[in-house]
């Protein structure tokens, strides 16, 4: 369950300028403020079941943009690398051998 809420939090922190605003704040307040759903559906006064339908179809949303931009797999790839970077400038490795990385680096697109 950690790992989808953390998958689903990053992918809203890239794509939630596209939602509107009604999925956007059911999202913050399910997945940052950690309420309920019968917290949210009191706040709104609607049912638990509207609540948790928008939420689902929200994350499928996430997932959807995620499928076509693919902002989130760009991310983990240059986090990887910079990582990987880090680790072989602490080795003492040429300028040659970190230019490979930079290079990866800026490949990702």
């Amino acid at each position: 369950m950690i790992e989808k809420t953390t998958r689903i939090n990053f992918l809203f922190d890239f794509y939630q300028s596209l939602l509107t605003d009604k999925q956007r704040s059911y999202m913050e307040l399910y997945y940052l403020d950690d309420l309920s759903l019968g917290e949210i559906a009191e706040e709104y006064e609607i049912s638990r079941q509207a609540v948790y339908d928008n939420i689902r179809r929200t994350e499928m949303m996430l997932e959807e943009y995620e499928t076509k931009l693919n902002l989130f797999e760009k991310f983990q790839q240059r986090q990887q690398l910079i990582l990987e970077l880090e680790e072989r400038i602490q080795k003492g490795q040429s300028p040659a051998q970190l230019g490979e990385i930079i290079e990866q680096l800026k490949s990702v697109e």
